[in-house]
């Protein structure tokens, strides 16, 4: 089983601690790679730069750096991505990315339009380019249909591997599997999957990024909220029942969206024996 870890880059000092006490856990087991967000319209640019950087010169690990194409020209883009070269990244996640406050998507009038023009760019550039993909269609799109035609232009623009926006039930994951095997997709679509305590948190991303939150899930989490200890064992079970599925479902990869909190995502792991080894 491959597996691969989210960050995302630090806000502050105590932050930064927090992140590389969660990088060093977590690289002994051997993750296929690490990917560095960027913060909602690009905020955290600099920070992403400086942490990949950070990564490559301090860790065995492989980074891959988020870029999007919100409030970007395409010679800003050019920028970081001449900047990536230099430090030796070979990997990048290439989404559209949301606007600040999650606003109505706007095109930089001498940006990239859409995700599928940034993957051709980074294609085009030989880096090895992952892209997003949903499970229950991205808030956008009009129809199932009308995202999964979007992935298949992001594929053709030069796209090798997709990761799914974080899901809850299997099931959804699954029939999302089947419904790319009928569009003929064979590029390596990877299971996003989010180990947290914080169900309060998951619930408002949940809400942002339109994805479902099965009732027996919320069942679970019901007069925990005071109660961190059983908090913490009602997420790992959960986490490790959806990677046992996985597993026994014939996925070959699972990506944590870590949420920088890596004991949890360590301990779902080593209870599974789960590496790249």
């Amino acid at each position: 089983m491959d597996i691969s870890f989210e960050f995302f880059p630090p806000s502050s000092e105590k932050a930064e601690i927090v992140l590389w006490d969660s990088i060093k856990l977590l690289e002994p087991l051997n993750p296929n790679f690490v990917s560095v967000t960027y913060g909602a319209g690009g905020t955290t640019r600099d920070r992403t730069h400086n942490c990949v950087k950070k990564i490559i010169d301090e860790t065995k690990l492989e980074p891959a750096a988020h870029l999007t194409c919100v409030n970007s020209t395409k010679d800003e883009i050019k920028e970081i991505t001449d900047r990536y070269k230099k430090i030796g990244v070979k990997h990048i996640v290439a989404v559209r990315g949301d606007m600040p406050n999650f606003d109505n998507f706007k095109p930089h009038p001498k940006g990239y339009k859409t995700s599928i023009d940034l993957v051709k760019n980074l294609s085009e550039q030989n880096f090895n380019v992952t892209v997003s993909a949903y499970p229950e269609k991205h808030p956008d799109a009009l129809s199932f249909d009308e995202d999964i035609e979007f992935l298949k232009r992001k594929i053709d623009a030069g796209a090798t591997q997709a990761i799914t926006q974080f899901c809850f039930d299997f099931q959804i994951i699954l029939a999302y599997r089947d419904l790319l095997q009928k569009h003929n997709i064979n590029i390596p679509i990877i299971p996003g999957l989010m180990p947290t305590t914080n169900f309060k948190g998951i619930q408002k991303m949940s809400k942002q990024c339109s994805t479902s939150i099965p009732k027996w899930l919320e069942y679970k989490y019901n007069g925990l909220e005071d109660r961190l200890d059983e908090r913490k064992k009602v997420s790992k079970e959960v986490a490790i029942d959806f990677c046992q599925k996985l597993i026994s479902n014939d996925f070959r990869a699972i990506h944590f969206y870590t949420l920088n909190q890596s004991e949890l995502t360590l301990s779902v792991c080593q209870s599974l024996n789960i590496s790249d080894e």
